[in-house]
């Protein structure tokens, strides 16, 4: 579901931080910096954990009816029928390694090229990131729409006025949506992972997750709110 997406991208996005901040040393190449260096400013942190997190809604973006397609009522509507005929349907294309990939590649050149165009995108993320994670009216998606645009334009509003640079952004869109194939490989349903190759990644249907069911509403969502909540905790607060 949508919120667990959302959330395992954020928990990733929290746990890998400083580790992408040492990557450029422990790799022997220093240019990394200028793409991880200020991933652990809280500004920074913050941003980085909402823009994973929306991006980690992004593969659903081939699932008319899913959560992202109801973020901005129906202009990511009209975007999701689009995405599903060109992918191929719900979870083929957008579910695989190979678009993890191109989405981060391409996000990283859309941050360095072209600033406008960045910021519609993070704008979108912050969108997903929150609608994801129940941000809305229940049953009144064009109000829900319109509180969701509202509070994500303050939020991008606030990181603009703290000076927020995204120059990670290709790496927080990679990991999102790369979280998003994994978490559904743990499902019964699984993911054509090395996609054009239409063999999918699963776990056995006794063992994956079923979608929706009662191990995901009542403890995965849980669980992950709080480690969420818990690695926030301790990236920001001094020790």
């Amino acid at each position: 579901m949508g919120h667990s997406h959302a959330l395992s991208g954020a928990a990733v996005w929290l746990a890998a931080a400083p580790a992408l901040v040492a990557l450029p040393d422990a790799l022997g190449v220093p240019e990394l910096a200028a793409v991880t260096g200020g991933v652990l400013t809280p500004a920074e942190l913050i941003a980085g954990t909402l823009v994973c997190a929306g991006a980690a809604m992004l593969p659903d973006l081939d699932h008319p009816h899913a959560t992202i397609a109801q973020t901005f009522g129906p202009v990511t509507w009209l975007l999701s029928k689009g995405v599903n005929v060109v992918s191929g349907g719900h979870r083929h294309a957008t579910h695989s390694l190979l678009f993890s990939v191109l989405a981060g590649l391409g996000a990283h050149l859309l941050a360095e090229r072209y600033p406008i165009g960045r910021d519609i995108l993070v704008v979108l993320m912050i969108g997903l990131a929150l609608r994801a994670v129940g941000v809305g009216v229940p049953r009144k998606t064009i109000t829900s729409a319109l509180v969701n645009m509202a509070l994500t334009a303050a939020t991008f509003v606030v990181f603009l006025s703290m000076g927020v640079t995204y120059a990670w952004l290709g790496v927080a869109i990679g990991v999102g949506c790369l979280v998003h194939v994994i978490g559904d490989c743990l499902t019964e349903r699984g993911c054509p992972v090395l996609w054009p190759i239409e063999k999918r990644w699963l776990l056995p249907y006794d063992i994956g997750i079923k979608t929706g069911k009662t191990f995901e509403k009542k403890f995965l969502g849980p669980a992950l709110s709080v480690v969420v909540l818990a690695l926030l905790c301790l990236r920001l607060i001094p020790v």
